[in-house]
């Protein structure tokens, strides 16, 4: 049966919707009255490498590529506001086609006009993003029973169902795992591939680093060290440039790692671009499902492509690993544990997939939020180094440091603000007009 929202979520939503319109605003007149002379810019903070490598690579004139990245913008602020507010009648967020426009699945059909309100267009959808995330997870815990032919899985949010990859005769098998899994059988959709994932290590020439013998691409910069992937190196292995140690490393299951550098290594919110310069990272605010997305990695460059579906699971040589989005912006060993950036927002390191960069392919890289949600990180951005710890004043309420645009904050964490404080309802990064009296779907004062 169709629910009414609540006055309440309807409350909610409209004070999202006015911030978000009052963001999005905010960013097109700072795109319109950009100064630069420089043939073909793109819009606000992204740059000129990544702008020229996106028309490249999904074949955009300049204009097209603005309207895509501000399309692309719109989702994941959208994204952000309706995941909290429509609960479980949320079927996910995702751009459409060619990046014309955002579009919401919604199992509720009162939930149309919030959806909106906020410039997107309903999909009414059987499952919810919840729904098809815990199916998901079911395949998941059976990941070593998965028959041979079976590749991976992951929820495809567009098709509403779970997509089990399964290669030539294997279907059966497949549809058979995800019964004995307990995902419904009307949710599950077997699809034919002849993908061949593996990981992609052994880097040689670029941005590397060197571990035991073998070489992988840095992800992120993070206080005191940087993010990358599993499957480079074990805990309490030694890297040299930059030296360090990994500190934390998950391979199989996940596939992330961080490494601690040395004393004299500064880590900065900046990406290599191959091209004798350097794109800055400016947050981590999760990219919708078919938004562009750009990599970068020590042996093919940029490559850009799109998200096409997220919490996918794959199953390598040395087992299953989930939680990945997969791309089809193509890498080729040597790539792994690189950047992937929507804009100037990190999402994830690449951790591998099917294909090179002459015929495409699949790829698969692990979101960054959850490598810094695992180690308890801070991204480092603006391509400032890694700042130094400060105490808390002690003009702030406590059980929170201020409240600052920029700074990631996870679910359950407490911030200050005009004298208040306020615990954090869902993990994002603040943006300007954020602040929490604004976003009562992000933030509740306590």
């Amino acid at each position: 049966m169709l629910r009414r929202p609540t006055t309440v979520a309807a409350t909610t939503l409209s004070a999202a919707a006015l911030v978000l319109t009052m963001a999005l605003a905010t960013q097109a007149g700072a795109d319109t009255t950009s100064t630069s002379t420089a043939p073909a810019a793109g819009p606000g903070n992204v740059a000129p490498e990544m702008f020229a490598a996106l028309q490249r690579d999904l074949g955009l004139t300049p204009d097209q590529a603005r309207a895509r990245l501000a399309v692309d913008d719109r989702a994941s602020r959208a994204q952000q506001v309706l995941r909290t507010t429509l609960g479980a009648g949320y079927g996910g967020t995702w751009v459409t086609d060619e990046g014309a426009a955002v579009a919401v699945g919604v199992t509720r059909a009162a939930d149309a006009g919030p959806v909106r309100a906020l410039g997107a267009v309903p999909v009414p959808v059987a499952y919810g993003e919840d729904t098809l995330h815990a199916a998901v997870e079911r395949l998941n815990r059976r990941a070593a029973a998965a028959p041979a032919t079976v590749i991976g899985w992951y929820a495809d949010l567009p098709g509403n169902s779970v997509v089990v990859l399964a290669r030539d005769g294997g279907a059966a098998a497949a549809r058979s795992f995800a019964a004995a899994a307990g995902v419904p059988a009307g949710a599950v959709r077997v699809q034919a591939s002849t993908e061949n994932p593996r990981p992609y290590a052994d880097v040689i020439g670029g941005n590397a680093y060197y571990t035991g013998g073998s070489r992988c691409s840095v992800g992120f910069s993070v206080n005191g060290g940087f993010v990358t992937a599993g499957h480079c190196g074990r805990v309490g292995a030694r890297t040299s440039q930059p030296g360090g140690t990994v500190r934390g490393s998950t391979f199989p299951g996940r596939d992330y790692a961080w490494v601690q550098v040395d004393a004299g290594n500064t880590p900065r919110g900046l990406v290599n671009n191959y091209r004798g310069g350097t794109v800055t990272v400016a947050g981590s605010v999760e990219a919708a499902v078919g938004a562009a997305v750009c990599r970068s990695g020590s042996t093919t460059g940029w490559r850009c492509g799109t998200i096409q579906q997220k919490n996918a699971s794959v199953t390598y040589p040395e087992g299953t690993v989930t939680g990945l989005t997969r791309s089809n912006a193509c890498a080729e060993p040597g790539d792994s544990g690189g950047s992937w950036l929507s804009g100037d927002q990190a999402q994830g390191v690449t951790s591998g997939g099917s294909g090179n960069c002459s015929t495409g392919g699949t790829m698969y890289f692990q979101p960054v939020n959850a490598i810094l949600a695992a180690y308890g990180l801070s991204l480092v951005t603006a391509g400032g180094p890694a700042p130094t710890p400060t105490p808390t004043s002690t003009g702030n309420p406590p059980g929170g440091t201020t409240w600052q645009v920029g700074t990631g904050y996870a679910a359950g964490a407490t911030v200050s603000y005009a004298g208040q404080s306020y615990r954090c309802l869902q993990g994002h990064t603040a943006q300007p007009g954020w602040e929490p009296p604004n976003v009562p779907a992000l933030w509740q004062r306590v």
